[in-house]
């Protein structure tokens, strides 16, 4: 598979974490009220790209590259110089292929953010998302969505035992992903390693909560939480999300 990037900012300061942030998807179940990536919804007259590369260059993240797949050029074009990117053509399979063909940033030797794309948020998530202390750092909201859309991080004993829409393990209880995670240095290699073996068994279909959920499981005294139950955040997959969005979410932003 043949990706395209721009160049990552040499200027950078080695330590500073690589943003790798997911954005390549069609974004079906908004199909009748917008039309083009999610990241390019406008809140306030914002899109959620501009926030999420205004909130990581608050904090010290400059380093962003961003996968994209459908209606890539738009997206390329909204981008300009302020951030790379990775094109993946299979867009329309699950969106561990939209993490794999980062897979350079994550053996980069740098710590690396992964972000969810489809997500307004307040800012000072962005600082604990940095400032947690751990290996790997999963953001979790303990105020939990019902049903089984939510991708669920699940405890036992004060350790992970579980990462799914629908867990498999008992767990004593579970709170929502945001979808915003750091990884050290060699977790990120880690991660890359386990997209390979998925994509070696043809396995693109899968969501890249998969590949998290194996290193989770295998070392999870490795992983801490940023628990961000404290403020205001909302996915948006669905036109409900959207107007929760607007009406709730946005007003409560810090400036």
């Amino acid at each position: 598979m043949q990706t395209s990037h721009q160049s990552i900012n040499p200027a950078l300061k080695p330590e500073a974490p690589i943003a790798i942030l997911l954005a390549a998807g069609v974004g079906n179940r908004l199909s009748d009220t917008h039309h083009g990536p999610k990241v390019m919804l406008e809140f306030g007259g914002t899109s959620l790209l501009d926030r999420h590369i205004a909130a990581l260059a608050r904090h010290g993240v400059t380093d962003i590259v961003v996968t994209v797949g459908y209606e890539a050029d738009r997206l390329r074009a909204l981008l300009g110089d302020r951030a790379g990117y990775v094109f993946n053509p299979d867009y329309r399979s699950g969106s561990l292929i939209s993490l794999w063909v980062q897979r350079d940033r994550l053996r980069s030797g740098r710590a690396v953010l992964l972000m969810d794309g489809d997500v307004l948020y307040d800012e000072r998530m962005i600082e604990r998302l940095v400032t947690t202390p751990g290996d790997a750092i999963v953001l979790v909201d303990r105020d939990i969505e019902p049903g089984d859309e939510p991708v669920k991080v699940c405890f036992r004993d004060g350790t992970i035992v579980d990462f799914r829409k629908r867990p498999e393990h008992a767990h004593d209880w579970h709170g929502e992903s945001v979808g915003f995670f750091r990884f050290s240095p060699a977790m990120a290699a880690a991660l890359a390693d386990a997209c390979d073996a998925y994509m070696d068994k043809g396995r693109g279909d899968l969501e890249y909560e998969e590949a998290i959920r194996d290193l989770m499981l295998a070392e999870p005294d490795r992983f801490g939480i940023g628990d961000i139950t404290d403020l205001p955040w909302t996915e948006i997959d669905f036109p409900e999300d959207v107007v929760k969005a607007q009406t709730i979410i946005l007003p409560q932003l810090v400036a």
